[in-house]
């Protein structure tokens, strides 16, 4: 009888090419945009494209309208990072009125996303799901308008796919959340050093 450890490592070894270079493509992403480097999004744009047809085809919908907001956020985020460069835009933060607004409408539309889906489609965990996509939505959008705390959703949104992923076979991209928490947890990190050291300038 095969152990856990040799069917994952099993399945690392049948992954296939796309799901390889979405992975490569992905992880790009999250180095350069935790640099603050705008070439991320150019990255970005690879990657969810390849992840929206390996998520289709796995049967996570809700993943898959995910990585087609992905896409546009990459556009977006090319084109805001652009202007932020040019206006000297610093890091903001939220608040926590912010935070809790977001909180909330994450929330209900992690709840009408998970029913919708259990109950009218084959979506494989319909609210794990509806919780990663609804929480990376508005996770996504603080990051394109250099929100800090956009780093923090995202590393709960990693944690949880780690087991979403694993769940449908996707090994790599299961090992893939593992890789994308520590860079959100380092980008985090990173984030609050220059707040902290533009307050000072200000100062």
């Amino acid at each position: 009888m095969q152990t856990f450890l040799q069917l994952f490592l099993k399945g690392v070894y049948q992954t296939s090419v796309w799901e390889w270079l979405a992975v490569f493509t992905s992880v790009l992403y999250v180095v350069l945009a935790a640099k603050r480097l705008i070439l991320c999004w150019l990255f970005a744009l690879i990657s969810s494209a390849l992840y929206v047809y390996i998520c289709f085809f796995s049967k996570l919908y809700i993943e898959t309208f995910l990585q087609t907001f992905y896409f546009g956020m990459g556009i977006l985020g090319w084109v805001f990072w652009h202007k932020s460069a040019n206006e000297k835009e610093e890091i903001k933060t939220w608040g926590i009125k912010l935070n809790l607004l977001n909180v909330i409408v994450s929330g209900v539309l992690t709840i009408s996303l998970g029913l919708y889906f259990k109950y009218n489609t084959d979506q494989a965990s319909p609210f794990l799901d509806a919780f990663v996509t609804s929480f990376a939505l508005s996770a996504t959008l603080m990051i394109t308008k250099k929100v800090h705390e956009g780093w923090v959703y995202l590393i709960i949104v990693d944690l949880i796919s780690i087991y979403l992923y694993a769940t449908r076979e996707l090994y790599l991209t299961s090992i893939l959340s593992i890789v994308y928490t520590i860079i959100a947890l380092f980008a985090w990190i990173s984030w609050l050093k220059v707040r902290k050291k533009s307050n000072l300038i200000l100062k």
